[in-house]
């Protein structure tokens, strides 16, 4: 009899997911981590005394739009959201602050009073793009094939306008769509950056499905769970133990054990540990590159694409809170605070990166969850995350190694131009680069999505033609994560659907 069902390589947050609906439905699980906390980019640690930083994603939207939290009832192992509202804050050099709320409804009436006509605008694009945006939700929920997604496109949409109107703008770049609907281009530098976040630069074509996801953060809003995002994960292991399932840290899985072309256990260490099937929850390239014996790699694992490094984090540990120069209210604090001038600041930084350079002026995220979370910091204190794009992994001058310092202070000066200040009232900080990344987190090339998301490598096609379902090659042996359908985020539909797949081949016996 093996030791488990279903051994899982790897804690980031789909494969605790994918474990934990396992374990609930009462297989025998057993998770190795090789990091001595459960979360992988999802965790919560105390670095700076009294401070605690998240490792990885930080803001709650994505899961918020899954049945995950209900399904596995998270709330009864101390899971709780504390809701973002303002949703958006952008500063600008003029003194301008626009905000977006979770009340479409609310934004419409601000932004009209600030942008007359823009409201009556934003409030025509949420209401022409919401069906569409949650038809792709409802994509990213399910085990893609090129025969569901095009169902659901075609049955299930509720379009307000005709397809021959509505897929010119689907093949649009999102840094043009805006142009549609908007006049103000500060309003459509907000959108536009909050779509960048998931990598592809404004101006690709067929990009335009990243800003027409907007209209649900109006549906899921944006939420932090009590105490940091790393909650989520703790949570998820407790879940597991609580079904009879074993998580081990410092555990690092070196092989993949493999019995007439069948997946049969792993090896950690000297320790040899059987099961009737294996999820691989860590970096594809890791799956096929490391962990599978060579005859058994796959030849089109070679093709994958991580790209060239994505972006940047500094987290920093302050004395006492942001103050913005544009808006001194806390409302700025709880909003996640868009810092980009306009939208050709996006593109030149993207130029700079595919000079091999970090960028000059780069686009910022911040981040101060210390507004709705005070336990985050000791008291008065203050948590800054500041996330930019776009920065290489491979730099065509220098290295991380001897550049990094000189990099984070640049952020931080660029940060001080929105909120004088803030650099006398640093306690000390954690700068995540690219390299920092993958030598810490496994994420190959620091690319926080695992693979770049373009179209070729989305849908049926991540991680590549052939191996989406969540299946692979070898009986037995199966995928999650952020290199598997949909990608990178805090969703967990990855987790989820390769569970789906899991229990299905279980309960027939196929493994």
């Amino acid at each position: 009899m093996p030791d488990y069902d279903v051994i899982t390589i790897g804690a980031g947050h789909n494969g605790l997911i994918a474990s934990a609906y396992l374990a609930q439905a009462g297989y025998r699980v057993g998770v190795f981590e090789r990091r001595h906390i459960v979360g992988g980019a999802v965790a919560t640690e105390e670095l700076v005394p009294g401070y605690r930083f998240d490792i990885g994603g930080s803001a709650h939207t994505l899961i918020r739009l899954t049945p995950i939290v209900e399904e596995l009832n998270l709330g009864r192992y101390g899971l709780e959201y504390l809701e973002l509202d303002p949703l958006f804050f952008a500063p600008f050099d003029d003194g301008d602050a626009v905000f977006i709320y979770r009340d479409v409804e609310r934004t419409i009436e601000a932004l009209d009073a600030q942008f007359p006509g823009e409201g009556q605008a934003y409030g025509r694009f949420i209401n022409d793009w919401q069906p569409f945006a949650s038809t792709v939700k409802d994509v990213f929920l399910s085990v893609p094939s090129p025969f569901e997604i095009g169902k659901r496109f075609v049955s299930r949409t509720g379009m307000r306008m005709p397809w021959k109107e509505a897929l010119p703008h689907i093949l649009k770049p999102y840094g043009n769509l805006v142009d549609t609907y908007f006049k103000e281009e500060k309003l459509k530098t907000m959108l536009v950056w909050m779509a960048a976040q998931s990598g592809p630069p404004p101006n690709e074509p067929l990009s335009a499905p990243f800003v027409l996801w907007h209209p649900l953060y109006h549906v899921a809003g944006i939420a932090r769970p009590r105490g940091g995002s790393g909650m989520l994960t703790q949570v998820l292991q407790q879940h597991i133990r609580s079904h009879g399932g074993s998580t081990y840290l410092s555990a690092p899985v070196e092989e993949i054990l493999i019995e007439s072309n069948r997946a049969a256990g792993v090896r950690v260490g000297e320790h040899v540990y059987t099961a009737r099937a294996v999820i691989s929850g860590t970096h594809a390239f890791e799956t096929f590159g490391r962990l599978l014996p060579e005859p058994h790699r796959p030849a089109s694992a070679r093709h994958m694409r991580t790209g060239n490094g994505f972006g940047v984090m500094l987290r920093v540990a302050l004395r006492a809170p942001v103050h913005y120069a544009a808006y001194g209210d806390r409302d700025a604090r709880i909003a996640l605070q868009l810092l980009c001038r306009d939208r050709q600041q996006i593109l030149t930084a993207y130029g700079d990166f595919l000079s091999g350079r970090p960028a000059k002026d780069p686009p910022i995220v911040a981040m101060t969850f210390t507004a709705v979370d005070p336990s985050l910091a000791p008291p008065g204190g203050e948590v800054l995350w500041l996330w930019a794009q776009y920065f290489p992994y491979e730099l065509a001058r220098g290295s991380w190694d001897t550049d990094a310092n000189v990099i984070a202070e640049s952020l931080l000066d660029t940060f001080e131009r929105y909120a004088p200040g803030t650099r006398s009232n640093v306690v000390d900080y954690l700068f995540q680069h690219p390299v920092w990344l993958e030598r810490n987190l496994g994420l190959y090339r620091g690319n926080v999505m695992h693979l770049e998301m373009s179209i070729d490598q989305m849908f049926f096609m991540r991680p590549f033609l052939g191996m989406a379902n969540y299946r692979t090659h070898v009986q037995g042996l199966y995928l999650t994560g952020a290199s598997t359908h949909p990608g990178g985020g805090i969703m967990g539909a990855s987790g989820r659907n390769a569970a789906r797949v899991v229990l299905k081949d279980l309960e027939r016996r196929r493994i």
